[in-house]
């Protein structure tokens, strides 16, 4: 399998050989469609029976959402999982945050990038701590990684 010319670019945006993806429909398909392939290492998008092998900048997962009741994160391909809050860090390319994803698909996991929205969601949630700050999420004070 090799890539066809779909990218899914770090602002969650689609292009198939540089072209836009501008129907929100379609873009939902896609996102709730990214598969990762472990045996081979790639990311496809799988809609029935299609198979395709994508490109991706930096993470072919998106955080849409921070549930602080639960410390779930909404993910765009429709799963939830509870946030590793340790494993939180910034986008070396321009500072948003990230954080690890789909431990069993992957031994280290996988990236997954947040919204804007959700990345504000998420920095509402951080207080002021004597030794730094600390994220409030299932009723408890977490300490942040240094980002």
């Amino acid at each position: 399998m090799r890539p066809f010319g779909l990218v899914l670019h770090r602002d969650g945006t689609w292009t198939h050989e540089g072209h836009r993806f501008t129907h929100a429909r379609l873009r939902a398909v896609f996102d709730r469609c990214v598969r990762y392939l472990p045996e081979e290492g790639v990311y496809v998008v799988q809609i029935g029976r299609f198979r395709g092998q994508i490109e991706i900048e930096e993470a072919a997962f998106f955080v849409r959402s921070v549930d602080a009741e639960t410390g779930e994160i909404a993910l765009s391909d429709g799963s939830a999982e509870r946030l590793e809050v340790a494993s939180l860090r910034a986008s070396a390319v321009d500072g948003a945050l990230l954080c690890t994803v789909k431990r069993d698909l992957a031994a280290r996991g996988l990236p997954a990038r947040f919204t804007p929205a959700a990345q504000a969601e998420l920095l509402g949630r951080v207080e002021a701590g004597p030794e730094g700050p600390l994220l409030r999420l299932r009723g408890c004070l977490v300490p942040v990684p240094e980002l």
